[in-house]
């Protein structure tokens, strides 16, 4: 089996959201699946077949398997229409989270995702204890969203993972207006394993309809502040979400194992 590693969301190796994919001829047990992601030890390796016209899609942490995940698509997209079928411009992935299209747009890969619905939540001291600050707004949709009144303040956060498997949500997201993007954000996930993402697509269907709700603008340049860093480029169209990145190979491998 080919098992690609992608930097998603930059145009340079080192940076961005590292995935795996690995690009299959028929689907595999779920526990393979699982062993591979451990292996990988990666926030996201994803696992890809093509169905008749369409590749289904599927998404797998070190912690188990979730419903979106936007570097992983926009690295497996890459990796289909650079090394598997070069004639593609479009890719429709079917995944969990219904049909996901990608389109080439130069060096953008362009993905339309669901928004989440962002329901406002209390600010309680349990979540100022674990994350280490008082965020100024709190909502939920699949994940928490933290807003905060400067981006010092969320790039220097240093919340507590082990407490943070206690507050609601899947993943925590922390973002602020930027000074030199619309807003800078950093998400964190210890419930699938996973530290710190380096940058997050679906995270970004949580921060991106904020801050367009807002700064009054649909088009949001987004970045996220880990120490990889990455950059996102994010347009609303109601209630879905268009976020286009860069991507660059790391490496391709043959896994060896026995199929």
């Amino acid at each position: 089996m080919k098992q690609y590693v992608v930097d998603a969301f930059t145009d340079k190796v080192f940076g961005g959201n590292p995935a795996a994919i690995c690009v299959m001829d028929s689907w595999i047990s779920d526990e393979l699946m699982m062993n591979i992601t451990r292996e990988n030890n990666l926030s996201e390796t994803a696992f890809t077949a093509k169905e008749n016209d369409k590749y289904k899609l599927r998404w797998f942490t070190p912690g188990g398997e979730i419903d979106l995940c936007g570097h992983a698509t926009l690295a497996c997209a890459y990796v289909i229409m650079n090394y598997v079928d070069t004639s593609m411009e479009t890719v429709t992935f079917t995944t969990i989270s219904g049909d996901l299209v990608v389109k080439k747009n130069g060096e953008l890969y362009e993905m339309n995702f669901p928004a989440y619905d962002l329901k406002s939540v209390e600010i309680t001291e349990k979540m100022i204890e674990y994350i280490g600050a008082t965020p100024v707004e709190a909502y939920m949709g699949r994940d928490l969203l933290c807003i905060f009144n400067n981006e010092e303040t969320v790039k220097e956060l240093k919340p507590d993972m082990d407490k943070l498997k206690e507050i609601e949500g899947l993943l925590l997201h922390v973002s602020a207006k930027g000074k030199d993007f619309d807003c800078i954000s950093r998400s964190f996930a210890p419930k699938l394993n996973v530290i710190e993402d380096p940058v997050c697509g679906s995270g970004h269907c949580h921060i991106v309809p904020y801050w367009a709700d807002k700064l009054s603008k649909n088009n949001i340049v987004a970045y996220q502040a880990s120490k990889r860093g990455g950059t996102l480029y994010c347009t609303m169209e109601g209630s879905r979400i268009n976020i286009s990145g860069k991507a660059t190979l790391y490496s391709i491998a043959d896994i060896n194992i026995d199929l």
